[in-house]
């Protein structure tokens, strides 16, 4: 039987992408053309976002098990501890995960890899996507596999299904395959990942990063004594062969933070690059995750960036496929998801370009203003709050979106849901478990309201009115229609469902669970 969403790359994105389908009910194939999966990673943060969004699926807890939560960022220069940013404050009355989980991307593939084999799907190594034809309600692939690839009767096979999404990575043979466009840039420094045990003041269990004249580090700690390192490498003339190793990197700010590294379990060096694909749709394929942008590891968002594609894809892939919506839907993936990766890049870009480059200005701004800006910064909790929502991705909004309407207080149509503890315990993200459209009201509801909820088997979850909503920026007596994703669809300051059942009209969604 044909499958319904076929998955080219079996990273996060990819697997995610096919779990949260599988959940919905739909049929996927996920193949990758490694022969096996990967024993190096370079992406290692699991920002509060995406644990929210993992909650949903029961896969929160399992990771938060395998990671290493860093409560806290610290900032180093020239020997000294200038700033120290307390996640677990700026981040605990904005989500239930307020830190930056390390967790190795081999170790979280395995982990997504195994939860999906748990649901009947596994993983086809060894196959290539090597050309594709789209037609009016499919799209044919032809892929090759591997000599001796289990199960393959002939070098060359074909398969079909109604949707094709390439998560393949930077280099993505789908997005060549399109011959989509991917505009962008590259940074003249090499950078390097290792993987060390390390001693030292630094080796505390927290994330630091450290400036130096010519020279940063940044420390990722996993696990006792146990850490990643990113930093840019100064002098590129490697040894006799011309190939780079630890002892060619800069160790100026390594040492700045009186860390002793032990020793290297692995070392590789890199180019970054910073590119946004031209088009993340063309009819009935898709590019997601690296496929469909690239950019610099400031802030540890690209793993967590394309997580976050897969899952806003997989709900709106269902909804058509369940014919719950029509397939212009699918048109509000690349209008979101293209928007917050522009905005990531350009961000990213000017943090990484303060931190890496060379002369006396940019010197002078990493090693005496800007410790001067993070510590003043750090101490207004507005400020704190703004970085940790940044930072964590819980500030992802949609404003431009077809499926963004209202305002209700401070939240608006393509806000995330914001997150609230309840006073009788538990919070208002747990109905999002159900993964479906949904209403909430926090304070009292009409009966005109719970009667078109009922009549259009929409959930309706009433929240007692308290203090911590209007804090967090809800509206007394408001309604609000939420997507299966956990964003604001609509935000009717009445409570009056006349706004919803004209956003399902308009739009042709079937909002029924």
């Amino acid at each position: 039987m044909a499958p319904e969403v076929l998955i080219v790359g079996a990273g996060p994105t990819g697997l995610v992408l096919a779990l949260w389908l599988t959940a919905q009910g739909v049929s996927v194939r996920i193949l990758d053309r490694a022969a096996a999966p990967g024993t190096q990673s370079r992406a290692m943060a699991v920002q509060a976002r995406t644990l929210e969004l993992y909650r949903q699926l029961g896969l929160d807890k399992a990771v938060i098990a395998e990671g290493h939560a860093n409560p806290r960022m610290n900032l180093w220069v020239r020997g000294k501890r200038r700033a120290r940013l307390s996640l677990a404050d700026a981040g605990r009355e904005l989500t239930p995960y307020p830190y930056v989980l390390i967790h190795p991307q081999d170790r979280h593939e395995r982990l997504l890899a195994a939860r999906l084999q748990q649901m009947g799907v596994t993983v086809e190594w060894g196959a290539e996507l090597v050309g594709l034809e789209q037609m009016d309600d499919r799209v044919s692939a032809q892929l090759r596999r591997a000599a001796g690839a289990a199960g393959a009767d002939a070098a060359q096979v074909q398969v079909e299904a109604a949707y094709l999404v390439g998560c393949d990575g930077a280099h993505s043979g789908v997005r060549e395959l399109l011959g989509t466009g991917f505009p962008g840039g590259s940074y003249p420094q090499t950078f390097y990942v290792a993987d060390v045990e390390v001693a030292g003041p630094a080796a505390n269990g927290e994330a630091h990063i450290a400036l130096d004249s010519a020279d940063f580090a940044l420390l990722l700690a996993y696990g006792p004594g146990q850490a990643r390192l990113i930093g840019a490498v100064r002098d590129e003339a490697g040894g006799a062969d011309g190939r780079l190793d630890f002892a060619d990197v800069g160790h100026a700010a390594i040492e700045s933070m009186g860390l002793a590294v032990k020793r290297v379990n692995w070392f590789s060096a890199y180019h970054v690059h910073h590119r946004v694909a031209e088009h993340y749709r063309q009819h009935r394929v898709f590019l997601a995750g690296d496929a469909a942008h690239v950019h610099s590891p400031a802030g540890g968002q690209g793993m967590n960036t394309g997580i976050g594609d897969a899952i806003n894809l997989a709900w709106k892939l269902a909804a058509v496929l369940k014919q719950q919506a029509p397939d212009d839907l699918l048109d509000s993936y690349e209008i979101e998801r293209r928007a917050f990766a522009r905005q990531l890049v350009d961000t990213t870009d000017r943090m990484f370009s303060a931190v890496t480059t060379e002369g006396s200005l940019a010197e002078m701004f990493r090693t005496r203003l800007a410790p001067l800006m993070a510590s003043a910064a750090f101490s207004l909790k507005a400020v704190r709050e703004f970085l940790f929502r940044t930072v964590s991705q819980t500030g992802i909004a949609y404003p431009e979106s077809p499926l963004s309407s209202g305002q209700a207080g401070h939240v608006k149509g393509g806000d995330r849901l914001p997150w609230v503890k309840l006073p009788e315990g538990g919070d208002n993200h747990e109905p999002l478990n159900a993964m479906c459209w949904q209403v909430h009201c926090y304070g009292a509801v009409s009966a005109v309201l719970t009667g078109w909820c009922r009549a259009n088997g929409v959930p309706l979850y009433r929240f007692g009115w308290a203090r911590s909503f209007e804090a967090a920026g809800f509206r007394e007596d408001a309604a609000y229609l939420i997507r299966p994703d956990g964003h604001v669809a609509v935000a009717e300051p009445a409570g009056d469902p006349a706004a919803f059942a004209h956003f399902s009209g308009v739009r042709g969604i079937d909002l029924g669970a």
